[in-house]
């Protein structure tokens, strides 16, 4: 059984991961407004993850006899200067949320709730990867700087992004 300051916790990040679910649905949307149709299809892949992640820990929480609480949502930003700008703040995204699993684990351990902190380590695994994904296509985009080319290179290459098995890829 969840302590109530790990539920309301927890409940916390099922919001932060919808949030960010929504966050990269409009990242998607302004791909899609400025026609790179691959950058768009791997944001879209992103939103879908971080609704996987928010299910992820909801179902956790009624298997620990926990009371989900939906909190509200705030509208995305949707405008971004550049390709570039997007992932920066992306990445930015990604770290917040790191911290905000860091935090979990901190308090999982403070609570003595074993379980929840070995569930909570497979978000912090997959927060390294989130992290190093958005950072290397940032980095990447930097090369490309001004490079239809490269952009348009980038924007194929992303088009290619299979669906994770967690999501309904093969």
């Amino acid at each position: 059984m969840l302590t109530e300051r790990m539920a309301t916790a927890l409940n916390g990040q099922v919001n932060v991961e919808l949030q960010s679910a929504y966050q990269y649905l409009a990242m998607s949307a302004f791909f899609e407004s400025t026609d790179l149709k691959g950058f768009a299809h791997w944001m879209r892949i992103q939103y879908q993850e971080e609704r996987a992640h928010a299910l992820k820990i909801y179902d956790f929480i009624h298997d620990r006899d926990g009371e989900v609480t939906l909190l509200p949502l705030a509208a995305p930003a949707t405008k971004w200067d550049s390709p570039t700008a997007t992932f920066e703040a992306a990445l930015e995204y990604e770290r917040q949320n790191s911290s905000k699993i860091d935090d979990l684990c901190n308090l999982a351990m403070a609570e003595k709730d074993h379980a929840s902190l070995a569930f909570l380590q497979w978000f912090v695994s997959e927060q390294v990867e989130e992290e190093a994904v958005a950072n290397d296509l940032l980095q990447r985009l930097k090369m490309v700087a001004d490079s239809n080319a490269g952009l348009f290179m980038m924007d194929q290459e992303l088009a290619g992004r299979p669906m994770p098995p967690e999501i309904g890829g093969a």
